[in-house]
């Protein structure tokens, strides 16, 4: 899937003095793109690292609350890597828009794995994500220790499909980060709806970057290109076999009840293949659910920590079913 480089980054410090911001590591993928990953923890972690993959359109920033947590957790603090795919956030963005496709992202984050000395970890795949983790369990099975599917599952439901095409790459060039904040509550309130002020202006600094004095969504227009095809003649085929390939480690599976990406009816069908599958629901959210709130967090904290020491060989067979929780 390419060759192995070398991280590419000038510094290894903190951005802005703050180990709570993480720090920057740059490094090459295998047709020389530079990609960036935000780096929580030391090297010299001993518990097992997390490598966090984000949304379609989304960047590191929606894994920082996480990454603090984890990074920074006293008795058993993680190395936390979260990947901005090209095109996304500081990596560089593709000449080619035909390279924003699952074959060469899934090529980057074995380049990332190679680079950063990551052998086995434990993967928070937030939608698109959550795809290139199982695409992972096929292609590499030996680097999952275990997964948090974060509103993503193996059958992807057509009706949010086409609301994200909607607006991905269609987003408008804004003055103000309120100005913004305000434009994602119009479009975005029926996913969710109990977010108040503070919650709306954290997500458009999240979505939105600065340049030439406008905001300009974070990431490269062109991948509006990546769902042109998708329609209801040409939905997304099953993903079945990529979520069979993960019933050898244990598997979380995260549904914002107001989700339209990933249904119930998925869900269901997920747990009857797999007994002990961790189902947390969160409530008033939708695709994705933000990975914050302390009982988000804690669940996830507590599942990773169950992988730990995992690679027993164990087949879902020999598990005990786990019911699903509410948050």
């Amino acid at each position: 899937m390419g060759c192995a480089p070398m991280p590419q980054s000038a510094s290894d410090r903190p951005d802005g003095g703050t180990s709570a911001a993480g720090h920057s590591v740059f490094v090459s993928a295998q047709d020389g793109l530079r990609l960036h990953v935000r780096a929580h923890g030391a090297r010299t972690n001993r518990a097992l690292p997390v490598v966090c993959l984000p949304g379609l359109a989304r960047t590191t920033a929606d894994f920082d609350t996480l990454a603090l947590a984890l990074s920074s957790d006293r008795e058993r603090p993680r190395r936390v890597l979260a990947l901005d795919y090209r095109g996304r956030g500081k990596s560089d963005y593709d000449r080619k828009a035909a390279n924003y496709n699952l074959q060469v992202e899934l090529a980057d984050v074995l380049s990332v794995l190679t680079a950063l000395g990551i052998g086995r970890a434990a993967f928070v795949g937030t939608s698109r994500g959550g795809i290139l983790t199982m695409l992972l369990a096929v292609a590499r099975p030996t680097a999952i220790a275990g997964c948090v599917l974060n509103d993503i599952g193996p059958v992807i439901e057509l009706e949010g499909l086409m609301r994200i095409k909607s607006y991905v790459g269609k987003l408008p060039q804004l003055a103000s980060f309120a100005a913004a904040a305000d434009a994602l509550r119009r479009r975005f309130a029926n996913q969710f709806p109990k977010w108040n002020d503070d919650d709306w202006l954290a997500f458009a600094r999240a979505t939105f970057k600065e340049a030439g004095g406008r905001l300009v969504p974070d990431y490269d227009p062109k991948l509006a290109t990546i769902l042109e095809p998708i329609g209801p003649e040409q939905p997304l085929p099953p993903l079945w076999k990529e979520f069979d390939a993960l019933a050898r480690v244990p598997v979380m599976v995260i549904r914002g009840i107001n989700s339209d990406i990933l249904s119930a009816a998925t869900v269901e069908a997920m747990r009857k293949r797999r007994r002990a599958l961790e189902v947390l629901e969160v409530p008033d959210e939708g695709h994705a659910p933000r990975l914050a709130g302390s009982l988000t967090i804690g669940g996830i904290a507590a599942f990773i920590a169950s992988c730990d020491g995992t690679g027993s060989g164990l087949s879902d067979l020999d598990q005990v079913s786990r019911p699903s929780r509410v948050i």
